[in-house]
């Protein structure tokens, strides 16, 4: 299959977009044996399509981008994107440890409809990996990437944040428009938001109500029918899957305008109201992939104004976003998934799956979180 043909969609390039609101990193469900199950991916992509989510992130951390070969990346980006509603804005994650590696998936994921990518820093020759070199890195990137760049600091797995200054610095790059940091650390959003705060402002397209406005939807394009797979149909073997819902034609679009500067997303539920008030613009949380509404409503009643309310919802998913996202990972979420109806399955070898014990946990903790 020729990239230019990947998804079957033609990009309007959009230089720039908004990046505020929850997105969910969405996980790659597998058969048994290790094989990647497509329906299920197609079921999770329609299902979060219908939520209140700003978007999706396919191929993050929470997706084992890593466990994954090359020609299985460029499959799970090519069927989500054509799961996904157009209303969505919709990332790739397409990190690698070589520039031109990362930049073939960029190419890839632009052909397949997406609207930025989400790079993370190389980390295999970590000792010659200087600011020199990740700021050569991302910006050689960021000059050949045909969609918008998102840096993704995420130490924990890299064992090496993105330094300070270099973000600073990449900031000022055209096609860098914003950075997902997964530290943690609610000291080092506010740190990076103080550190960009003189980065170019960009016009970005949004609708009336200041919500973004994507590439996708700003195509023209007939209505596309069976993206909504049957659960029924899947529980009981059916591969085929019959479409319960057809999208409806796009008719013309009333946009305006709007300036935005260099957008923090958080990658942390735990403290996704204090990354808020310290500068963030959204998050990208792999609890909201299990438990989407009960993330968008901290976001939503921060969004209104209402602290009291946006300190409720954070303390009710307090407990359980630490446990499933942060303690367990990946099979914390897939199972979790599973729980509240979407299609999580055991993570990929050499990642274990939950002991009973621990599943009874996860679902007394989202015994109140059903979304």
């Amino acid at each position: 299959m020729q990239a230019g043909r990947a998804g079957g969609r033609q990009s309007t390039k959009i230089n720039s977009m908004l990046l505020e609101g929850i997105f969910a990193p969405i996980t790659t469900p597998f058969y048994p044996d290790e094989r990647i199950y497509f329906k299920k991916l197609e079921f999770n992509v329609s299902r979060l399509s219908l939520t209140a989510l700003a978007g999706l992130v396919v191929l993050g951390s929470t997706g084992e981008a890593v466990a994954l070969d090359d020609a299985e990346t460029r499959e799970v980006l090519r069927i989500a994107a054509q799961s996904a509603h157009e209303e969505k804005v919709l990332i790739a994650g397409i990190g690698r440890e070589s520039v031109k590696a990362t930049v073939d998936l960029a190419e890839y994921a632009a052909a397949a409809g997406y609207d930025a990518v989400l790079v993370r820093n190389p980390c295999y020759y970590r000792p010659q990996l200087t600011h020199a070199a990740l700021l050569h890195y991302f910006r050689t990137v960021a000059d050949r990437s045909p969609l918008p760049v998102i840096l993704y600091s995420i130490p924990k797995f890299t064992q090496a944040e993105i330094p300070l200054e270099v973000v600073a610095e990449l900031a000022q790059h055209a096609n860098i428009i914003g950075l997902k940091e997964s530290s943690g650390s609610v000291d080092r959003v506010r740190e990076v938001v103080q550190a960009t705060r003189l980065a170019p402002r960009r016009t970005v397209t949004v609708t009336p109500i200041f919500e973004a406005v994507t590439g996708r939807m700003m195509s023209v394009k007939p209505a596309a029918a069976g993206n909504f797979i049957s659960a029924e149909g899947l529980a009981s073997g059916a591969d085929g899957g019959i479409a319960l819902a057809v999208a409806p034609p796009i008719s013309a679009r009333k946009t305006r305008t709007r300036e935005v500067g260099f957008q923090v997303l958080t990658g942390s539920a735990a403290n996704l109201k204090e990354s808020l008030d310290a500068g963030a613009s959204g998050a990208i949380l792999g609890f909201a992939t299990c438990a989407p509404q009960a993330c968008q409503e901290i976001y939503t009643a921060w969004k209104e104004h209402d602290d009291r309310l946006a300190l409720d919802k954070q303390q009710r998913i307090a407990e359980a976003g630490n446990l499933v996202a942060s303690k367990l990972g990946i099979a914390g979420i897939k199972y979790a998934c599973d729980f509240n109806g979407y299609f999580g399955g055991r993570p990929r070898a050499p990642l274990l799956p939950l002991t009973s014990e621990t599943k009874t946990e996860v679902e007394r903790l989202l015994a109140q979180i059903r979304n």
